[in-house]
């Protein structure tokens, strides 16, 4: 599933030498919830993307520790929280 998706980029960048990911956004399938914002902290990625909704508590971990969070991706919408300076064209 979306968790061991995550769990393998992560293995791949640190076998990589690529930690952290500070140049890459992480897009999901499906709901966002903590454990995979728990992730991309760690691994330093900024932004993460998702097509259905984020948890209460993602949205949480994502603003205390300076993510942005884009959630419901659809053609031309999307809801965001957190630091929107990262995006593009999104109103403040």
């Amino acid at each position: 599933g979306r968790h061991n998706a995550v769990d393998k980029l992560v293995g791949w960048a640190l076998g990589a030498g690529r930690l952290p990911l500070a140049d890459a956004v992480l897009v999901v399938s499906g709901r966002l919830g903590f454990e995979i914002v728990q992730k991309a902290i760690v691994a330093g990625v900024p932004v993460v993307g998702a097509v259905g909704a984020a948890s209460t508590l993602a949205v949480a971990l994502a603003e205390r520790y300076g993510l942005t969070l884009a959630t419901f991706l659809r053609p031309g919408a999307m809801n965001l929280y957190g630091f929107l300076d990262r995006v593009e064209g999104a109103a403040g």
